[in-house]
Parts: structure tokens; sequence; C-alpha cells
């Protein structure tokens, strides 16, 4: 349950302030993305968090993981089954249905990808005050739980 400050909600200059600080977090993603993936684009890496989520998630159910039509989320597979990064299974109640798995590729660069990420964030975080820190964690926790009610609209769902 959200928890409104004031009579309206958050103040508007604490989103702002919110907004323009989260830049650095999102560019420690990016940078570490860029590094691990080059070719790869932002919704096949989505795609690949979906099945890791989601281990034999079916096409219907990564299409609405990632809020694209069924077509599209299949040719989204073909790529990324082409490039060795999922695999396709027969379902196993119903054989028709395809289910989803990453190949110890993906599940390569994934730990490669959260590795240097990570990595990037402990130099930043090292310069820090224990506080600030301690903070920063509860304040991200609890955003990540607020936009879990939310329906994960605003949840990272990332690596």
């Amino acid at each position: 349950m959200a928890v409104l400050h004031g009579p309206d909600g958050p103040d508007p200059m604490h989103t702002a302030a919110i907004d323009d600080a989260a830049k650095a977090l999102l560019l420690a993603w990016d940078v570490a993305r860029e590094q691990v993936t080059p070719r790869m684009s932002s919704v096949q890496l989505n795609a690949l968090l979906a099945v890791e989520r989601a281990e034999g998630i079916n096409l219907g159910g990564l299409a609405a993981e990632l809020g694209m039509l069924l077509s599209s989320a299949s040719r989204l597979c073909d790529r990324l089954v082409a490039s060795g990064m999922v695999e396709r299974v027969p379902g196993r109640a119903d054989r028709r249905e395809i289910a989803l798995y990453l190949t110890p590729a993906s599940r390569t660069l994934l730990a490669e990808l959260r590795l240097i990420r990570r990595g990037a964030l402990t130099g930043v975080l090292e310069k820090m005050s224990a506080g600030g820190r301690a903070a920063l964690l509860r304040g991200l926790t609890e955003f990540a739980a607020a936009a879990d009610e939310n329906g994960g609209s605003a949840s990272a769902q990332t690596a």
C-alpha cells in the first residue's frame, strides 16, 4: 500500500530531483549493457531477462511480459534462437506449445552483465557515506515494492 506524503502525493520538486539523480544509476546500466551486449538491442536483452525470470515461458507469455504482439515476439524469438541465446522446447503439457529457455551462452552473458554493472556501482557506492548507502538501499527497496504494487510499471525488470 503506497503512503502519500502531503495532501496531493509526492512533492513535484522531489520527483524531479529523483529523476535527475537516477541518471547516474541508469548510466551504470547502459555502460555495462554496451560493454557486454553491443550488438544486442534493449528489447532482446529484456526478452532474455523475461525468459530468465520465467524459465519455460511460452511465446504468448513473453509477448505479454514485453507488451508486444505475438507475431513480434515470435520474430524476436527467431532472432534470439538464431544467435544462440534462447532455446525452443516443445511444451510438457501441450507439445504444440513452445517453451523458451536460456542457453548457457545467454546465462554467461547475463552473469557478465551483472558483474560489470555491479563493479561500476561499487565504484560509486564507495564514494558515498555508509549512511547514504543505507538510505539509498532503503529508498530503492521501497520504490521497487511500490512499483510492484503498480503492476511493475515503474519497476526495473533488469539483470
